[in-house]
Order: C-alpha cells, then sequence, then structure tokens
C-alpha cells in the first residue's frame, strides 16, 4: 500500500472528497479529539467518515438536499463538525452561527438564509430555536446532540443526534452508495459555506465561500509553513468564525492534522496545557487575556521571584526577538537568554500551553506591537496574518526570518495587492468571496468590474513589500489640525496594560484625542486587593482615585510612546474616563468576535463624549443594560474625567 502522504492522480477538490481521501489513506491517525467528563476522546479519519455518511444518510431521509442551509450552533463539538461534513456531502451548506447569540440576534439570517434545518448542540440553543420558530415557520427539523434537560420537550421535527444516525443507518442498508453518488456530484466550484459577518456596521452580510477558495488558501499557508499530519490544533473559537473555520476545518481537511475540542469554554487553558498544540491561533484579545494572568501571577509572586521576572524579560525584549528570527546576537545575550529560558521563558511557555507550538498566528484585527514583542521574546513563534471571511483569511502572513511589529507580511502566493489614492487596500486573491448571499448591491460596492475587492481597510505596502494597516479606512481620519488619526493603533496600545480591557478613543475633526477606558476587572481587582483597597462592583472600582490614577499612568505611557511617533505625535491621549460598565455584545456595544462598534458606542454615549471636550470633570450617566435572562434595566453613575499629561514631539524636541 502506498505511504499515508502518497499523492493522486488529481488532488481532491472538495470537503467531501478530502475526507474520503484521508479515511482511505490515514484511516488510524487521530481526525478529532474531544474532552469529555475528563477524559480524551478520539475519532480518526476512518470512524469520522462513517459517521459522517450515517449522518448524511439520515438527512437525506428527512428531505435535505442540494443547495439547502442547514444552521449549526453550538461549541466546538466533533459531532458539529461531523453535520458540517454531512450537510457538504449531500451538496448542502453549512451555515455556523455565533453559539452566544440570542435568538433576536439570529432571526435574520434564518430568514435571509431561508434555512429548514438545524443541528444544535444542546438545550439552550433548542430553547433559542423554538422561539425563532413562532417568527420563521419554515424551520422543520431541530436535531440535537446533548439530550440533556429535553426529556420532557415535545416539539415536531425535535430529533436527537442518535437517533437521526440510527435513521442513517438504516437507509445506508438498503441504499449503500447514496452518500458517494451524492459526493461524486460536487465541484469545486459549489458553495461551501456560508458565513456571516459579524455587522459592526448594519445588518450581518452572508458570505459565499467556495470549495475552491477555501482549500486554495488553506494549502497555500500549509506548504509555507511546512505543516504535516502530526499537527495539532485546539478548537476553541466561534465555529461561525471563519478564522475558526479555516485552522479547525478547512485547513484540518487539507493537511490532514488533529482538530482537539475542549471540554467547555472554562477548561480552555488546562486543555491547551494538556494539547500542546503544535499550531496555534488566536485573536489579540486571546493574547491580551493571557498576559492579564501572566502579569496577575506575577503580583502575587514574591519579591524574588518579581524581580527576576523583570530582569529577565528585559534581556528577552533585548535579545529574543532577534534569536527566533535566527539574527546575530553576541554570545554573552545567548547565554543570558538560554539561563532566562530555563528559569522564566520556558516555565511561562508551559503554563501558557506553549510549549510545543511551531508557529502561532494572530489575526481578526492589528495586536498592539507591545503585545506582540512580549510573545516573540519568550520563544514564541507568533505571527501576524491579515484577512478578512471575504478573503478566505490568508492574504498577507509574516514568513519566518522577516517577522515585525509593524507590519502583517507580504502577500500569500497568488495574491496581488494595490493601494489607492485614498490609501485603501484593494487586492486580487484566489480566496476572494462569490459573493454575498442575495444581496448585489452589497457585492458590487466591494467586487469592481476588473476583479479588486476593496477591503475597507488603509494602509500602505513598505520597501520590503510588507503591508502596514493603519485602521478601517473609515476610522482613520485627521485631527482639526490636519494630522492623522488612527484610534485603533492608540487603542492597541492602552489595552497592552493587563489594567485595561478595552479603549474606545476619539478625536476625529476634534482638536485632540480623548478616550473611554474598561478596566480589566480581575486585574485591576487583584491590584487593588493587594493594597487594601475595598470595592463592591465593578462601577465602585472603576471609579475610585486610585484606579483612576493607575489608569492615568498607563494613559501617560502611551502618550510618551506615541510623541516618538512623527505621524501620531499630536494624537496623545489628553484626556480620559473609566467607564462604568465592560462593552459588551449583548449591549449591540461589541461584535460577537468581540469589535468595538464605534460609531454605535459614539451615539450611545454622546454625553460623556461632549463631556471629555469640555471642562467638566464629572459626568452623571444612566444606560440601559441587557442580563442574561433576556431582562433589561438600568445602571447610573457619576464618572470622573481626568487630564492625561501630554509631551512635546521627539522631532521637534530634537
Amino acid at each position: 500500500m502506498a505511504s499515508p502522504s502518497a499523492p493522486t492522480s488529481a488532488e481532491p477538490d472538495t470537503f467531501p472528497r478530502l475526507l474520503m481521501y484521508h479515511a482511505h489513506w490515514r484511516d488510524k491517525h487521530p481526525a478529532l479529539r474531544e474532552k469529555n467528563l475528563g477524559i480524551w476522546q478520539t475519532f480518526t479519519w476512518a470512524q469520522t467518515a462513517a459517521e459522517v455518511k450515517k449522518l448524511a444518510a439520515g438527512l437525506h431521509s428527512l428531505g435535505f438536499k442540494r443547495g439547502d442551509h442547514l444552521a449549526i450552533i453550538g461549541e466546538n463539538r466533533p459531532r458539529l463538525y461531523f453535520a458540517m461534513m454531512a450537510v457538504q456531502c449531500l451538496g448542502g451548506v453549512p451555515v455556523p452561527m455565533y453559539q452566544d447569540a440570542v435568538a433576536g440576534e439570529m432571526i435574520y439570517v434564518f430568514h435571509n438564509a431561508e434555512i429548514k434545518f438545524a443541528i444544535v448542540e444542546d438545550q439552550e440553543q433548542i430553547d433559542k430555536l423554538l422561539e425563532i420558530r413562532e417568527q420563521h415557520a419554515d424551520l422543520a427539523h431541530l436535531i440535537y446532540d446533548d439530550p440533556r434537560g429535553l426529556r420532557h420537550y415535545e416539539q415536531p421535527g425535535m430529533m436527537g443526534f442518535d437517533a437521526l444516525l440510527t435513521r442513517g443507518e438504516g437507509v445506508l442498508a438498503s441504499q449503500p452508495t447514496l452518500v458517494d453518488d451524492e459526493i461524486a456530484l460536487g465541484q469545486a466550484s459549489d458553495t461551501a459555506a456560508l458565513f456571516y459577518t459579524s455587522g459592526t456596521t448594519g445588518k450581518p452580510k452572508g458570505v459565499v465561500q467556495t470549495y475552491a477558495a477555501l482549500i486554495d488558501r488553506a494549502r497555500a499557508c500549509t506548504e509555507m509553513e511546512n505543516l504535516t499530519v502530526y499537527e495539532d490544533v485546539l478548537a476553541y473559537l466561534p465555529m461561525a468564525w471563519i478564522g475558526q473555520n479555516i485552522f479547525s476545518y478547512a485547513q484540518a481537511l487539507v493537511t490532514g492534522y488533529t482538530v482537539n475540542c475542549p471540554e467547555s469554554p472554562s477548561t480552555v487553558l488546562n486543555d491547551l496545557r494538556e494539547i500542546g498544540p503544535t499550531y496555534y491561533f488566536a485573536p489579540p484579545r486571546v493574547f491580551e487575556g493571557m498576559l492579564t494572568q501572566v502579569s496577575i501571577r506575577m503580583e502575587d509572586a514574591s519579591a524574588a521571584k518579581r524581580a527576576m521576572y523583570r530582569y529577565f524579560m528585559e534581556v528577552a525584549k533585548e535579545a529574543g526577538g532577534r534569536i527566533l528570527d535566527g539574527a546575530p546576537v553576541g554570545l554573552g545575550d545567548r547565554l543570558l537568554y538560554g539561563l532566562g529560558n530555563l528559569l522564566v521563558y520556558g516555565p511561562l511557555r508551559n503554563v501558557l500551553g506553549m510549549s510545543r507550538v511551531k508557529v502561532a498566528y494572530t489575526a481578526g484585527e492589528a495586536i498592539g506591537p507591545d503585545l506582540f514583542t512580549f510573545y516573540r521574546s519568550i520563544g514564541i513563534n507568533l505571527k501576524q496574518l491579515y484577512g478578512s471571511t471575504e478573503t478566505a483569511v490568508f492574504v498577507c502572513v509574516q514568513p519566518n526570518g522577516q517577522v515585525r511589529a509593524d507590519t502583517v507580511g507580504p502577500p500569500v502566493k497568488g495574491v496581488e495587492i494595490r493601494i489607492t489614492d485614498t490609501g485603501e487596500i484593494l487586492l486580487k486573491s484566489p480566496g476572494l468571496l462569490k459573493e454575498y448571499y442575495k444581496n448585489p448591491q452589497a457585492t458590487a460596492e466591494v467586487l469592481d468590474a476588473d476583479g479588486w475587492y476593496h477591503t475597507g481597510d488603509a494602509g500602505w505596502l513598505d520597501t520590503d513589500g510588507h503591508l502596514k494597516i493603519i485602521d478601517r479606512a473609515s476610522d482613520v481620519g485627521k485631527l482639526a489640525n490636519g494630522t492623522l488619526f488612527a484610534p485603533k493603533y492608540i487603542e492597541n496600545k492602552l489595552k497592552f496594560f493587563p489594567f485595561i480591557k478595552e479603549a474606545v478613543v476619539f478625536g476625529a475633526e476634534r482638536d485632540m484625542a480623548t478616550a473611554f477606558v474598561n478596566i480589566d476587572f480581575e486585574a485591576v481587582g487583584n491590584w487593588a486587593e493587594k493594597r487594601g483597597i475595598p470595592y463592591a462592583g465593578y462601577i465602585d472600582l472603576a471609579g475610585k482615585p486610585q484606579v483612576l490614577e493607575l489608569i492615568n499612568e498607563c494613559v501617560e505611557k502611551v502618550n510618551a510612546d506615541l510623541a516618538a511617533d512623527p505621524r501620531l505625535s499630536n494624537s496623545q491621549v489628553h484626556r480620559f474616563l473609566n467607564l462604568h460598565k465592560e462593552l459588551d455584545p449583548d449591549d449591540d456595544e461589541l461584535t460577537r468576535t468581540r469589535k468595538v462598534r464605534r460609531r454605535f458606542i459614539q451615539d450611545k454615549y454622546g454625553v460623556l463624549v461632549e463631556a471629555l471636550y469640555s471642562d467638566k470633570t464629572e459626568q452623571y450617566i444612566e444606560t440601559l443594560v441587557k442580563f442574561e435572562d433576556g431582562r433589561t434595566g438600568k445602571i447610573s453613575a457619576t464618572l470622573k474625567i481626568r487630564d492625561a499629561k501630554t509631551f512635546a514631539p521627539l522631532a521637534q524636541a530634537a
């Protein structure tokens, strides 16, 4: 028999064909693992293919047909991945949705995609579907994986996952080639999945991606990074997000590596340490959260350990990144870094679950340069990539040896980039969307007649061909004096500090930059407790004079950094306030991928914005909030406004 990596005369060009390829050539290799009741359960490629065929046959018996859409909702679970594969085997289109979205948010997608079938994780999601069905009568079939809490539910069209598999088994007994025949009908140009954007500026749009686009981009990055079937990834981000889908589904099917599903969202860090992934992906907010945990642990450490940590982190800052890039480093620095690796960096990577990482990516939004440098300095090969749902993720990736904090790397193989006179990034790529579903006007707005995709991002290509992203083109502006204002860049610098969870910076067409700050409740709470500062909750803690001073120190450090940048030195934050609540997707302030909805926040908190640009030192605010049980209420507070120290631009000072 040929080796597991033996090529075929024609490479599989759809996900179902890739699944069957792996089931044949590496039948006993682990495809998926799931931690259940503390024990890792493994599904080989052969087992996966067998389950998928039964599931596909069961769906076929319910009337699911080629071109139909099926909603998939839940945490990362092997059975939900099986569902995606089964739908694609039948020529259908999976529509993954955010599991934490409320029914009211989902209803638009069900209407727009004309969804009749849904496969979900548990009772929580079934309850949402029943609520949705009151407004979307076409939803006929509701299939659930976890039966807990559903024993007494008697609803038409409801069925357990196991019952559907049994049904499929019976179908295959009489029609053994049914699923194989359907797979044979698939084409590379078929729609592979429908991904709905997070909707920062309005209703979400359904991005239609084909097998050809997703497979091409997955292969391009697999070749670039020399990924093999022996990689391990952890699937912990929402299945609805294209980033999670490309790394834990498309690339897994292209490469044949193993996808690991954590037991629950609360056990992700423990599961990360147990698995020790070799290939890792996370948006900046995850890396920010990890650094916050490190900072809290160091606050709790002894004075000797804190001193050792600070010393060796300075060594890492000087030498770590250069050693990782293979650049020349003096013998003394190498020896010191080696000692630091033994005492600090190695144990730290182990605590973070990154001891085996060959390559780690971050994307979704820009990462602060300080945060990026921190991870590379301790020996984690973290790289930035640039892409979106509409581009199948891989547009630009930093190659090994060419990793810099201020770029997202050069274009990946097959991608062309052009910068317009206004600074907007345009691109051509094999990974471009086919269209926005049932929205030709929106499609025409982003895909021009010459095939260029208009990203809406602002940036430029440097002399080395690396792309630099400033911000969303719509958010980049100018201060009243005409100088550049890029709020996301400033916000990322603020969020490097463990005490700041989120920041929203204002200043376009104004005479100065100002900011809202969300404190990190855990990090600031830990800081306050160590100093004997009592507090009653988030509002009380955020308004403490000592906490305002703590955040002021962070803002002023950012201002000192901005003073050294001739383009952004005028964008230093002059005034700020600590918000009385965390920005929340349920309150429409963040998207489900936790991107700031800047315009919404500016309108919602207009009274606070105007207070920042007045001579006021405090401002009363009443805010409507949504609670987890669906109720609404109001919270109020009088927020203190602080003036931060600004610095003369270094170019002028010199």
